[in-house]
């Protein structure tokens, strides 16, 4: 098998592809698709790198991660998420998500192992598992009450002998869905009566609207402790997205296994960009709540752009920075739609469909950005839906 063929570029990366075409020929676009926050860095995160650089923090980082940065990991865990991890042992620093992700795949996986993946989630999931000799299985969704659930009986359907992992997304990229309690506690007792590793994906955590709210799984369930992996970056909760910074958390024996993936690769961030990341988690939360609310803002806006459309409506999201337009009742592919707001509308959105079979039907707005561009992105779409 030729794993490098298998790959595919992730939805957003051929999107672009498309746009990068228009603009060429000199089309405006405005784009409501990236998941990158438009905030700066908060001032005290920036200014604790300018710090460590003056203080001459540019060598080898720790590759386990700096001492400094994991017991500030530490900390947010157990005050964030109710979870208690030895940052000596069960801690490790990152290069932001993605890789976080990739580690624990590359030490939990062998060759025709299966990955349990939400049908819709996030595109990119599927690479690394499918480089590491693994197979994807969808479990499929469905919409119900306005907003995409997962119930045990669609992981019971999707599970077969060779299924080792599940890879949880909550909040829920594209989607929303922030998972309840009952909703973990299905998902953690699936896991246990099937001995099914859990890698628990958080990176929207503090992006969270209403009475949702967000919560670990091991902390619902304390059992499922021995054998879920945390993975979190300081990308969204903190505008850090280049900053290519993470950390994951888990038993020590599977952190050791991810470490060594680690150790030959990435080598882990900077030393000048984990002392910054531990002044982010362990200074002021302010500037997350500030963000937050212009986050439920935007999310106000966009809903009321989508209300009144006919054959439209808004799912509202529970979490992250993205609604979901349902167009089901158009009988049109979402990619259709998609490729007629950029093509008349200069508008980009991403399809339903790029993020699996479950997603048909639906239409990934970002709000990550907002101001002159959220305005115009909403006009576009009211304009090319109605």
């Amino acid at each position: 098998m030729d794993r490098i063929a298998a790959l595919k570029p992730t939805a957003v990366n051929a999107i672009l592809a498309e746009v990068r075409a228009l603009q060429t020929q000199g089309k405006q676009i405005v784009s409501l698709m990236r998941g990158e926050p438009d905030f700066r860095t908060p001032a005290h995160i920036s200014d604790a790198c300018t710090k460590a650089l003056e203080k001459g923090r540019t060598g080898y980082p720790d590759n386990r991660g700096e001492k400094g940065f994991r017991e500030a990991v530490a900390v947010k865990l157990h005050r964030d998420n109710a979870l208690t991890y030895d940052p000596g042992r069960e801690i490790l620093a990152t290069s932001g998500a993605t890789f976080g992700i990739y580690a624990a795949l590359a030490a939990l996986l062998e060759e025709g192992d299966e990955v349990l993946l939400q049908d819709p989630v996030y595109d990119a999931y599927q690479s690394p598992v499918l480089l590491l000799g693994g197979v994807v299985r969808k479990v499929k969704s469905e919409i119900v009450n306005g907003r995409f659930a997962i119930s045990a009986e669609a992981l019971e359907a999707a599970w077969t002998p060779r299924v080792k992992v599940l890879i949880l997304n909550t909040p829920w990229n594209p989607v929303g869905s922030v998972l309840t309690t009952d909703e973990l506690k299905a998902v953690a007792e699936f896991c246990e009566r099937r001995n099914v590793w859990l890698i628990g994906d958080e990176i929207y955590e503090a992006i969270t609207y209403g009475g949702a709210k967000h919560q670990s799984a091991p902390a619902v369930v304390p059992s499922l402790k021995d054998r879920y992996i945390h993975v979190n970056s300081l990308s969204k909760t903190y505008a850090m997205p280049g900053w290519r910074v993470g950390y994951c958390a888990g038993p020590a024996a599977m952190i050791d296994r991810m470490f060594m993936v680690l150790a030959q690769s990435s080598r882990g961030p900077a030393t000048f960009i984990q002392d910054a990341a531990a002044e982010a988690l362990s200074g002021s939360q302010a500037c997350v709540d500030e963000m937050r609310t212009e986050y439920t803002a935007r999310r106000a806006k966009v809903l009321a752009a989508l209300d009144g459309i006919p054959g439209v409506a808004a799912l509202a999201p529970e979490g992250g920075f993205f609604a979901m337009a349902d167009i089901r009742a158009r009988g049109q592919a979402s990619n259709d739609v998609r490729r007629r707001l950029l093509q008349e509308q200069g508008l980009v959105v991403v399809h339903g469909a790029a993020y699996g079979e479950a997603g048909e039907g639906t239409l990934r707005v970002s709000f990550a950005s907002g101001g002159e561009v959220l305005e115009r992105g909403l006009e576009a779409l009211r304009r090319g839906l109605a």
